[in-house]
């Protein structure tokens, strides 16, 4: 429990520094959200209404420790301001749409990639100079070393261009009505089949490779080979004593990954037009949008430390050591 309280007070600490972070740059740039928007319009709004925008934007003349106060009783409340380049709707509104989009997409990808990744990792170790380790291992490493938008453009071209398998962008058909009707489900699924594959092709080596040299590693040590000494099953030798321990390292790995889900894979979902975090940041971007560039930063980084925190109550469940260590 000490070790959860430590690790807990450990990850509101980093959360307070990125709050911090999050209020202080955006006000060193030059420029103000007020500013961006105004100029958009290109002398349609009387000087009058800068002032106006300003204050909607909770731009103040007051001292900056003020500003601070009322930007974290504000981020506290779940209100990060109003979204420029969707102006007048809310940035949790908008980072609300994308954030359901995401969490399909790049999330699927990431379980789905490390579950198979780690499964062959366990299978290559035990089974050396066997199929998978021969062939599987350098084929899906070569894949990793490929960029996941470079992977996305070549699919899309030949499946979705040429071939006409898969739809060539968005979410779902411009024909249908969102819902749980069986046909929106499949089309969503239909659409988001291409850039999760993408997705799972650049990353699958990355975690077989992984898992596959700490096992080897493991399946060297003294109480594996005790075990098999014992006449335990080759099933549970692999599984409850070498997998087990060969897994924690990868463990911190998907709890990163799983946390940068959020911030979604940008390049990816631009190539598919797919409305995810990604497409949003890069719209925030494009629009100075530093209301929304907030949002998504601190919901990128809070989704870190949560992952992160996840991962170490993972750590207490699969390592008894830990458990031990705290006692």
């Amino acid at each position: 429990m000490r070790y959860l309280l430590r690790r807990i007070g450990f990850y509101l600490l980093a959360a307070w520094s990125a709050l911090t972070l999050n209020f202080f740059l955006p006000r060193l740039m030059p420029g103000d959200p007020a500013t961006a928007l105004f100029a958009r319009f290109r002398g349609r709004l009387g000087p009058e209404a800068l002032e106006a925008l300003r204050e909607t934007f909770g731009l103040t003349d007051a001292p900056l420790i003020s500003q601070y106060f009322t930007y974290l009783g504000s981020v506290l409340h779940g209100d990060f301001g109003i979204s420029v380049a969707y102006f007048p709707t809310p940035v949790m509104d908008v980072i609300g749409t994308g954030l359901v989009w995401t969490l399909f997409l790049a999330g699927t990808a990431v379980v789905v990639s490390f579950t198979i990744g780690t499964l062959l990792g366990i299978g290559a170790a035990w089974w050396r100079h066997g199929v998978i380790d021969t062939w599987l291992t350098p084929v899906f490493a070569l894949l990793g070393a490929f960029p996941y938008f470079w992977l996305a453009m070549v699919a899309l071209y030949i499946l979705g261009f040429t071939l006409g398998w898969f739809p060539l962008g968005h979410a779902y058909g411009d024909d249908l009505t969102p819902g749980l009707s069986f046909a929106f489900i499949a089309d969503v699924l239909r659409h988001a089949a291409l850039p999760i594959a993408t997705v799972v092709l650049a990353t699958l080596g990355g975690w077989l490779i992984s898992m596959r040299n700490t096992m080897i590693s493991v399946l060297g040590s003294d109480f594996v080979n005790l075990a098999r000494a014992k006449g335990l099953p080759q099933s549970r030798v692999v599984l409850k004593y070498a997998a087990r321990n060969a897994l924690l390292p990868s463990i911190t790995g998907f709890g990163m990954a799983l946390g940068f889900v959020l911030g979604g894979s940008l390049l990816t979902e631009i190539v598919f037009s797919y409305p995810g975090q990604g497409y949003l940041l890069v719209q925030a971007v494009r629009n100075q949008d530093y209301p929304l560039m907030q949002g998504i930063f601190l919901v990128i980084t809070l989704a870190v430390l949560g992952a992160n925190l996840l991962v170490d109550v993972l750590y207490l469940w699969l390592d008894p050591r830990t458990r031990e260590s705290t006692s």
